[in-house]
This record gives C-alpha cells, sequence and structure tokens, in this order.
C-alpha cells in the first residue's frame, strides 16, 4: 500500500472521530451549560449565605472550563460576568476591597467580551465616551444584558476606586451603558439600572457631578419597578442620597424596611435579600461616623 494511500486511510478513519469527539464537547457543553442555568437559579434562591458563598465559586469556575470550549458563547459569557461581580458584591466588598476590585474587574472583563462581539462597539469603545454614547443609539435591547453586568462590574470597582484618577476616568463609560439599559429595559434586574444611577448620582457631592433631585428619582422609578422587594434598592439609597444629605431619618427608615423585610417577599431572590440585610446592618453599625 502506498504512503499517500496509507495516509488517506487514517484521515478516513480519525477525521469522523474528531468530528464526533467535538459534536460531543459541543453537546455536553449545552447540557451542563442548562444545568448551570438552574444552578445558578437554585443559588439566588439561597438563603443561607455561607452555604452560597460556598457555593458561588465552583459554579463560576465551571462556566469558566466550559467558555474554554465555547469563548464566545453569550449565555455562558453573561452568567460568568453576573457570578463574578455578585461574588464580590456579597462576600468580598465590604471586607476585602482588593479582592472585591479584582472580582469587579473580572465581572465587567466577561461582560465585555459580548460587546466586543461586535466590531462597531468594539471601536467605539476604545474611542471617547460620545462614540460610545453615538454606537449605542444604533443597538436593541437584546445588548441589555452585557451592557448591565459589564456597567455593573465596572462601576463597582470604580466606587472601590475612587483614589485612582484612571478608574474615575472610565465612570462617563459605564454610565452610558447603564443609560442604555434604562432606555431598552429599566425594569431589568429590578430595576438594577435605576439603582445603579441612584447611587452615581446620589453618592457625590454637586461640585463633583452629583444630582441628589435625580438620584431621588432613580429610586422612585426602581422601587416602583420592584415593588420594595428588592431590598438593596433600599441600602444603596440610605448609603448614597442618606449620607449625602445628612438624612438621617431616610436612612434609618430605608435600613428599617429592610430589617424588617421577610427574604420571602421576593423568593426567588433571597440571596440577593440576604445579602442586602447583612449590609443593612454593615450601614446602620457605622450610623454614628456617617452622620
Amino acid at each position: 500500500m502506498s504512503q499517500a494511500l496509507t495516509m488517506r486511510t487514517i484521515l478516513i478513519i480519525i477525521l469522523p472521530v474528531v468530528l464526533f469527539t467535538g459534536c460531543l464537547q459541543t453537546i455536553a457543553v449545552s447540557t451542563v451549560g442548562g444545568m448551570v442555568d438552574e444552578g445558578f437559579t437554585a443559588l439566588t434562591e439561597e438563603r443561607d449565605l455561607d452555604f452560597a458563598e460556598k457555593a458561588l465559586p465552583g459554579n463560576i469556575k465551571l462556566l469558566e472550563v466550559m467558555l474554554k470550549n465555547k469563548p464566545d458563547d453569550v449565555r455562558l459569557l453573561t452568567l460568568t460576568s453576573q457570578g463574578y461581580s455578585s461574588y464580590a458584591l456579597g462576600f468580598l466588598e465590604d471586607s476585602l476591597q482588593d479582592r472585591a476590585r479584582d472580582f469587579y474587574l473580572r465581572g465587567r472583563d466577561f461582560g465585555m467580551r459580548i460587546l466586543r462581539q461586535d466590531k462597531d462597539l468594539a471601536k467605539a469603545l476604545d474611542g471617547s465616551v460620545d462614540d460610545l454614547k453615538a454606537a449605542l443609539r444604533t443597538y436593541d435591547g437584546e445588548m441589555v444584558p452585557a451592557a448591565f453586568w459589564t456597567a455593573f462590574g465596572w462601576g463597582s470597582y470604580i466606587y472601590l476606586s475612587l483614589g485612582n484618577p484612571d478608574a474615575i476616568a472610565d465612570l462617563p463609560r459605564a454610565e452610558a451603558l447603564m443609560d442604555f439599559v434604562v432606555k431598552h429595559d429599566s425594569s431589568f434586574y429590578y430595576g438594577g439600572a435605576h439603582v445603579f444611577l441612584g447611587t452615581l448620582y446620589g453618592s457625590r457631592p454637586k461640585m463633583l457631578g452629583g444630582n441628589i433631585d435625580l438620584a431621588r428619582d432613580h429610586f422612585a422609578r426602581a422601587l416602583r419597578i420592584n415593588g420594595g422587594k428588592f431590598l438593596m434598592t433600599y441600602v444603596y439609597q440610605a448609603r448614597s442620597v442618606a449620607v449625602q444629605t445628612l438624612d438621617e431619618a431616610l436612612f434609618d427608615e430605608c435600613l428599617q424596611k429592610v430589617e424588617s423585610a421577610s427574604l420571602e417577599i421576593l423568593p426567588e431572590f433571597r440571596l440577593a435579600n440576604a445579602i442586602a440585610k447583612k449590609k443593612a446592618q454593615l450601614l446602620m453599625s457605622r450610623r454614628a461616623e456617617l452622620f
């Protein structure tokens, strides 16, 4: 048998195996991806913070493993972005800010990988804020989850990096992404974009771009959307608007609402509300230094 014929025979044998293996990997990723979706749902319903803190990293790393095989999968990238930022918010930023900053950047970057799949948007992200705003005007609501989680990780990193001028310089980009979310689906994540923008405008003095009236409007709109059931709304309102205006009554009112609420008011998001309760307690413990 000639060498060419032998090589052809080997290829005929090997090629179907390789293709079949690739198909199996794709099927496996799709199947496990569905299970991870359900796993994240189960986590968001969890009320025990210690249990969730231990379980979440394994889910995130599993997503990253699957992304090795499907690096552009929007669902996997969105969940990974959400996972890193949620972990930083719930379990790092109040005690381990360096790690929280790192995890928020990871959350931002996984979301950014979705946005950068569009060449025009990728170019705009590397340009000026006006370039980004102009580009975003050409997109519809399909981009909302990626825009939200990218901006959330980005903005949260900036909030923990106020002594870093380079970080602060990026804030208008995160704001532009959240404005896009408000325009196309203000109800996304229980009005989370309004909470973000309310915190943004409510936590800074007027000379640095703060706007208390605008902040109050965003929080009011968020509360209309989530009916006061997404307790983090009250936490952020207390730590931004109430503290900035030295409104002790509003501060107490917001945190008391969080404290008295049952985790069952939003069963599908018990975990976020349990985190809100923990943060409310921490804020209340700092009351004397804040006022």
